[in-house]
């Protein structure tokens, strides 16, 4: 997958510009604050209509602007293909891919597939539950598209829920229409689960293959899929697992109403991280926390290209300045294949070692 050209207007603190990439390796230079990852947000936001920076669209517009466009055309399943977002404040995004319009933002699932690595990802190991279900959520609804599906119905029915278990004490009619939600939730948490399930399965393997590799051998990296408790096999099939949820919904159903919040379903999972057996959102150290968060990333990249036969773009964001030159070298050596987008404040050499192209971005123009 190759993403050829770029343009953006009135995106951020960009006007309006045009980009054409490298296959290979594209470095983007530029003080802090200029736009270097704004562009990568941009790229990013093909994937699935979502930034991994803010849940409002309103907030990708130019300030002093009411409309933004992002137009890619991009090579993917050995032809090229394009796509078009357009948003606008106080309206929906409009979405046309290959000048077709579609009807909601999970359409893009699967088109442009992208990994993403930021400074922000060491939360994957030290931070809480919540960062590790949205990297699950994130690298699934690029890979197999009907999750995007249910993890948009889960979300619906979820907030629903919630303000059935917030309000109920102002208007108890609304309790009447618990049970219903309950029966919905769970059925989507049952697909979750499953696919959650699988993912984290096929995922493990590859990060400790990567995480070894890091560490010359001296380390393990253990990652297990959590769910509720009445989840003893999550690898059932979801027409089990819905039974089960049911189960656990039934013995905090008072819980819930007591508390006003919603205590179970998919979005109680989480991913245990061991490295050697310890905890390693207790135990790490800060470079075994680097080195394990961006073994996931690279385990996700493999996963993506297993699937598909083609590299996701691969976008690292301020990432190799946190490196050492020994890790600097394993992951510049390991990313040759595909194409890569990599953002810092100079070369430091990277070109020379990789190829590829020089851009700098100056209050958000690139040249």
């Amino acid at each position: 997958m190759i993403l050829n050209k770029l343009t953006v207007s009135g995106f951020r603190n960009y006007d309006q510009g045009e980009s054409s990439f490298d296959p290979g390796t594209n470095i983007i230079i530029g003080e802090n604050g200029q736009g270097k990852t704004n562009l990568l947000e941009a790229v990013y936001y093909l994937t699935g209509g979502r930034s991994f920076r803010t849940r409002y669209d309103k907030e990708l517009i130019r300030h002093d602007l009411d409309f933004a466009t992002i137009h890619a055309v991009f090579s993917a399943e050995e032809r090229e293909q394009t796509i078009e977002i357009q948003l606008r404040r106080g309206r929906k995004k409009e979405i046309f891919i290959n000048n077709v319009r579609q009807k909601r933002a999970t359409d893009l699932a699967g088109k442009v597939m992208a990994v993403l690595f930021s400074p922000d990802d060491l939360e994957l190991v030290k931070g809480g539950a919540v960062n590790r279900r949205r990297f699950m959520d994130l690298s699934l609804s690029q890979l197999r598209p009907k999750y995007a599906l249910w993890l948009a119905e889960f979300n619906r029915l979820y907030d629903h829920k919630t303000r059935i278990l917030k309000d109920h004490r102002d208007n108890p009619t609304l309790l009447d229409t618990l049970d219903d939600f309950n029966f919905q939730l769970a059925k989507a948490s049952a697909q979750m689960i499953s696919y959650r399930a699988a993912y984290v399965a096929k995922l493990a393997p590859y990060a400790d293959k990567v995480h070894r590799e890091f560490s010359g051998g001296r380390e393990e990296l253990q990652l297990t899929y959590e769910t509720v408790s009445t989840i003893l096999k999550p690898q059932e099939k979801p027409s089990v697992l819905f039974e089960q949820l049911l189960i656990h919904q039934a013995r905090l159903r008072q819980a819930e109403i007591d508390s006003g919040q919603c205590l179970s379903g998919a979005h109680k999972d989480d991913i245990a991280v061991t490295i050697n057996g310890e905890p390693a959102r207790a135990f790490a150290s800060q470079g075994q926390t680097r080195t394990a968060a961006l073994s996931m990333k690279l385990a996700e990249r493999d996963i993506l290209f297993d699937d598909r036969g083609e590299y996701p773009l691969l976008l690292l964001d301020d990432v190799l300045s946190e490196l050492d030159s020994a890790r600097q070298d394993f992951v510049l050596n390991r990313i040759l294949c595909g194409q890569v987008f990599i953002t810092c404040c100079e070369d430091n050499g990277i070109v020379s070692r990789t190829g590829g192209r020089i851009f700098s971005v100056c209050q958000g123009k690139v040249r």
